[in-house]
């Protein structure tokens, strides 16, 4: 390809870190964060609440409201508010029809199934922070495969029908 000046330019190389960024599910890193919590709480729980809710419902820190009521942020919070956050991230990345946002909704998918079977299975993640993080995961998968198909759709402009 040549520019105005008629030279040829070379398309620049993508780096495997910037690779590795394009196809890594970002809600990939809170849940990695939610499994060093869980191992670091233990297995050992009390009752029927699993050892990692302290550890969740730990405050972080308060804020004193005009109503006169403390406003407390937990970590479950905190982890769920950075999730929501990557959520918006990895949903702006889903509009691109490339391979790499197809590993990247295949690689999602992979992440929803792990945390499906750590939701069942395992006594730290039965949670309503972990429930509620698979349901966000799930968001994730439907939304980057609808927007794939809308536009990849459009890209190749099939319409409503065939004939006309």
């Amino acid at each position: 390809m040549s520019d105005q000046t008629g030279s040829s330019r070379s398309r620049p190389k993508v780096g495997t870190f910037r690779r590795i960024e394009k196809i890594t599910p970002l809600l990939v890193f809170p849940f990695i964060v939610y499994v060093i919590i869980a191992v670091i709480a233990g297995g050992q729980h009390m009752d029927e609440t699993p050892a990692i809710a302290g550890t969740l419902n730990a405050t972080l820190f308060s804020i004193s409201m005009v109503s006169g009521v403390s406003w407390k942020m937990q970590v479950g919070d905190i982890l769920l508010l950075v999730s929501l956050v990557l959520l918006s991230i990895e949903l702006m990345k889903s509009t691109s029809s490339r391979s790499s946002a197809m590993i990247n909704h295949m690689a999602s998918m992979a992440v929803l199934l792990t945390c499906i079977v750590c939701f069942i299975l395992f006594a730290n993640f039965a949670t309503a922070t972990f429930f509620l993080f698979t349901c966000l995961v799930l968001i994730d998968v439907m939304v980057g495969v609808i927007v794939s198909i809308v536009s990849a759709r459009r890209d190749f402009g099939v319409g409503d029908g065939f004939g006309s």
